[in-house]
């Protein structure tokens, strides 16, 4: 197993079966509740029951369309029917959905419980159970409800990997892109040869790198007041993509819109005469090999806009961007013309 200490709490690489009973034994339960979906239910769920048989199961629907207040009340329903006390641990057993909105819900439950992250897909194993940001969508915006709060431990089983399927691990890869992009030059020319994610070679050393990026980040600014907003490049644009084609036809994966995001805001970073030339085309370049291009004449830029007006780093009515400096080094607090980020989806298009 290989560790990283995060704060109070330590990220875990390796076997959930050498991982995860020792810890149980640490915190010593007054109950155990794990959260799932039909698909972790189904094929990640037996690994961790085996060790936990007499766990309670709270399952719940998939899909960022279900990160809202109605699922939250199941969970906390489920909770209090149960009648567990404080001293009971909920095990999130799933993706960035189950990790957000689980965790959420075991920070607000009795005003806080004890709870871990069991990351099951490659986005919520190199980002999103890491950093200690919970929260769940309401009226179509991502994330804007939620809670700064760590877990107890967070335990990357790479061999839960192996039940996703390409377009995931995809998915997932872009939040390594994106590590690169924002703090880590030398690896980007390494990940940004990648052609497909299938055929990645040494994922422990990948998904511990690009938690080690994060975790070096977080550590310094825990609650986003500056330097942790660098993990934001390409998030404030595909975030509210992703939004809009939730629950559509044109539905989008959080990895693929966020290398939308990723091109578009690289072309922001060009335009404030940061990015030269040559840098923006090589990740745009990079970014299509692997996602291709989505046609987004399905998007009401007006509607895109107001949601990007709604994200957390704003101030005021301002639209704020972390954006690139250069590859490998990013900045934050940017401010941009909305002409540019109506040209930046053109040159996305063209």
């Amino acid at each position: 197993m290989k560790k990283l200490v995060l704060e109070d709490y330590e990220v875990v690489l390796g076997d959930v079966e050498n991982s995860l009973p020792p810890l149980v034994k640490k915190l010593n339960p007054s109950a155990i509740i794990i959260i799932v979906d039909e698909n972790t239910k189904k094929h990640c769920l037996p690994r961790v029951f085996a060790l936990l048989p007499h766990a309670h199961i709270i399952t719940i629907k998939s899909g960022e369309v279900n990160k809202n207040l109605v699922t939250c009340q199941h969970i906390w329903t489920s909770l209090i029917e149960g009648n567990f006390d404080r001293n009971v641990l909920v095990i999130d057993l799933g993706g960035g959905v189950i990790g957000d909105m689980g965790g959420f819900c075991a920070s607000t439950y009795k005003r806080g419980v004890n709870f871990i992250q069991i990351p099951t897909t490659l986005l919520s194993q190199v980002d999103a159970s890491v950093g200690g940001k919970l929260g769940i969508d309401f009226k179509t915006l991502k994330n804007i409800i939620g809670v700064f709060q760590n877990p107890k431990a967070v335990l990357v089983d790479p061999r839960f990997l192996d039940t996703l399927s390409e377009r995931e691990k995809r998915s997932g890869f872009a939040e390594i892109l994106k590590h690169a992009l924002i703090y880590d030059k030398k690896h980007w020319e390494k990940v940004s040869q990648v052609t497909n994610v299938n055929d990645l070679e040494n994922i422990d050393e990948i998904i511990l790198h690009s938690i080690a990026i994060k975790k070096e980040v977080v550590e310094q600014d825990f609650k986003e007041g500056g330097l942790r907003k660098i993990l934001n490049f390409g998030h404030t644009i595909g975030h509210a993509i992703e939004s809009y084609a939730l629950g559509t036809e044109n539905h989008l994966l959080h990895g693929e819109a966020i290398a939308i995001g990723m091109i578009t805001e690289a072309y922001l970073s060009f335009k404030l005469g940061n990015l030269n030339e040559k840098e923006l085309e090589e990740i745009k370049t990079v970014l299509l090999k692997i996602y291709g291009k989505v046609d987004l004449s399905f998007l009401n830029e007006k509607v895109v806009l107001a949601s990007m007006l709604n994200d957390k780093k704003n101030i005021g009515t301002t639209i704020s961007f972390s954006l690139l400096a250069k590859i490998g080094e990013a900045t934050f607090d940017d401010e941009v013309p909305s002409e540019w980020i109506q040209e930046s989806l053109k040159y996305y298009n063209k």
